[in-house]
C-alpha cells in the first residue's frame, strides 16, 4: 500500500446496462469478469465491492463463486439510479477514511497505469477525475437543434471512469445531494458543491465503455489486439539461478536473450537446427526438455523465437513451402508448449513465444508468415486461460521491426536506425518472464 489509508474499490452496474451488454462475453469472459480482473492484478486495490442491480444479482454470484477472487469482499444491491448505487457502495465502506475508487463494469480497458496516476494523485488531491482530450468538435445546441456555441477543444475534455475520492469527501457531497436526483456523475456533486478541486487524470482512448451490443464486437477485437508497453520495473538480477530453455537460441533474438540471461547468472540452454533440435518435430522438443530436465531438475521458463520470413504471393509459391512456414512458425510453437506443460507446471514458470508487427493485419507478398503470427497471438490469449489453473503463465513478446539476420535475408540493408536492436527485445523477454502477466502481447518499440 502506498500510503496509511485503504484502498477500495466500488465497481458500479447501472440500471441502463441490459444483460446482454455488460454479461457479454468478449474474449470467452463476461464483461464483469474482464473488470474485476483489472483490479484483482492491481498491487494497489485492497477491496473490491460491487454494487449489481438487484435481478443480476444470481448471475453475479455465480460469476464470483466460478472465479474465486480474492479481493471482492461486497456484493451489494444498488439503488434505482447510478447516484444512488453510488452511495450505497460509500456508505458499506467500514473505514474512517479510504481512497475509494468508483469504476463502471463496462469499462473492461481500463489500464494499471490509469489506477496508479489516480492513487499518486490522491496523495494531493481529494478527488480525481479520469477523462481523454476531445478528438470531436463539440457544438452546443438549443431546443430546436441549432448550434448556439462552438466551444475551444483545448479545454474540453471527454470524461471516463474510474472517479476518485477520499472516503471524506465524497460521503459528504452526498449527503448534501441527498434530495438532488438529477446527478449521474459523482465527480459533478464535488464541483456543484464547492467540496475541493478535482484533478484530472489522462485517460486511456481504449478505456471505451461498452453499452450498446455493437460494442461486444469492438471489445472482442480489442481484446484480441490489445498489447502493453513490457514492465521496465523488473530487475534483471532477479533472473540469477533461472533455467531458461530458449528455442531459436543460436541466432538474433534467441541468442541475444540467451546472453543476457547468463550475463546475469541464469542457466541457459539454446537449442535450434544447429544444435539438432526441429521444433517441428514433437519428439526433438520433448527430448530438449527431458535433458534440460535430467541436468537442472528444474526448468522456470520456455522461450520459442524461432521463425522463418519469406516472401512471396500465395498464388506463386508451392504448396511445401507454405507448409515449412506454417510449421516453423506456428506448429513449432504448439510443440514447444506442449512439450514444456509438465515441466514448468512444478516451478509455475512462463511460456514465451513471439509475434511480429503484422499480426494486427495481414501484409501483401507475407501471407503466410502475418497470419501464424496472429496465430500465435490467439494461441497465447487462450493458453494463458487454460493454464492459469497450473499457475503457468503465457506472454507474446511482439517487437518491431528488429535488426535481425533472418530480416537482413529478407529485406536486405535498410536506413541506420531505423530497425529495433535485438538487445532491447532481449531485456524485454527477461523482464516479462520475471513479471505476473499472462496472455499479454508485450510491445517492445524504440525509444
Amino acid at each position: 500500500m502506498e500510503n496509511n489509508y485503504n484502498e477500495k474499490l466500488r465497481n458500479n452496474i447501472g440500471l441502463r446496462f441490459r444483460k446482454q451488454i455488460w454479461c457479454g462475453c468478449p474474449n470467452g469472459k463476461t464483461i464483469l469478469e474482464h473488470t474485476i480482473e483489472i483490479f484483482e492484478k492491481s498491487r494497489s486495490i485492497d477491496e473490491v465491492f460491487i454494487v449489481i442491480t438487484p435481478e443480476y444479482r444470481h448471475f453475479a454470484e455465480e460469476i464470483l463463486l466460478k472465479n474465486s477472487y480474492l479481493k471482492v469482499t461486497k456484493l451489494l444491491n444498488g439503488g434505482e439510479i447510478r447516484k444512488e448505487s453510488s452511495y450505497i457502495g460509500i456508505s458499506a465502506i467500514e473505514d474512517d477514511e479510504a481512497n475509494v475508487i468508483i469504476h463502471d463494469c463496462a469499462r473492461p480497458f481500463l489500464t494499471q497505469k490509469i489506477i496508479e496516476d489516480c492513487i499518486e494523485a490522491l496523495k494531493t488531491y481529494s478527488a480525481v477525475d479520469v477523462a481523454i482530450p476531445s478528438a470531436d468538435t463539440i457544438v452546443e445546441v438549443d431546443g430546436n437543434n441549432i448550434i448556439q456555441n462552438i466551444p475551444s477543444r483545448d479545454k474540453l475534455r471527454r470524461g471516463q471512469t474510474p472517479q476518485c475520492f477520499r472516503l471524506s469527501v465524497i460521503k459528504k457531497a452526498h449527503e448534501l445531494s441527498k434530495n438532488d436526483k438529477n446527478f449521474t456523475d459523482d465527480c459533478g456533486l464535488i464541483v456543484k458543491y464547492n467540496l475541493c478541486e478535482v484533478y484530472v487524470v489522462e485517460g486511456d482512448v481504449e478505456n471505451i465503455k461498452v453499452t450498446y451490443p455493437s460494442d461486444i464486437f469492438m471489445a472482442d477485437r480489442l481484446f484480441q489486439i490489445r498489447s502493453v508497453i513490457y514492465p521496465q520495473e523488473q530487475i534483471l538480477d532477479n533472473v540469477k539461478d533461472k533455467v531458461i530453455v530458449i528455442f531459436g537460441g543460436t541466432s538474433g533474438i534467441g541468442l541475444c536473450t540467451a546472453e543476457l540471461a547468463q550475463k546475469y547468472g541464469a542457466k541457459v540452454y539454446s537449442a535450434s537446427t544447429g544444435t539438432g533440435c526441429d521444433i517441428t518435430d514433437y519428439d526433438s522438443v520433448e527430448k530438449v526438455l527431458k535433458d534440460v530436465f535430467e541436468k537442472y531438475g528444474r526448468i522456470d521458463c520456455v522461450i520459442n523465437s524461432a521463425g522463418i520470413l519469406r516472401m512471396g504471393k500465395l498464388v506463386e509459391r508451392n504448396i511445401e513451402d507454405i507448409q515449412k512456414d506454417i510449421n516453423v512458425n506456428y506448429t513449432g510453437s504448439i510443440n514447444v508448449v506442449k512439450a514444456s506443460i509438465p515441466y514448468l507446471k512444478e516451478t509455475k514458470g512462463t511460456i514465451q513465444l513471439y509475434a511480429s508487427s503484422s499480426y494486427t493485419r495481414g501484409r501483401a507478398l507475407y501471407s503466410t508468415y502475418s497470419s501464424t503470427k496472429a496465430g500465435i497471438v490467439n494461441l497465447a490469449q487462450a493458453l494463458a486461460e487454460e493454464l492459469a489453473c497450473d499457475n503457468i503463465r503465457v506472454n507474446v513478446i511482439n517487437p518491431e521491426r528488429c535488426a535481425t539476420p533472418m530480416r537482413f535475408k529478407a529485406f536486405g540493408k535498410e536506413p541506420e536506425g531505423s530497425l529495433l536492436q535485438p538487445e532491447k527485445v532481449a531485456e524485454a523477454s527477461l523482464k516479462t518472464m520475471l513479471s505476473n502477466l499472462t496472455g499479454q502481447v508485450i510491445d517492445v518499440r524504440r525509444e
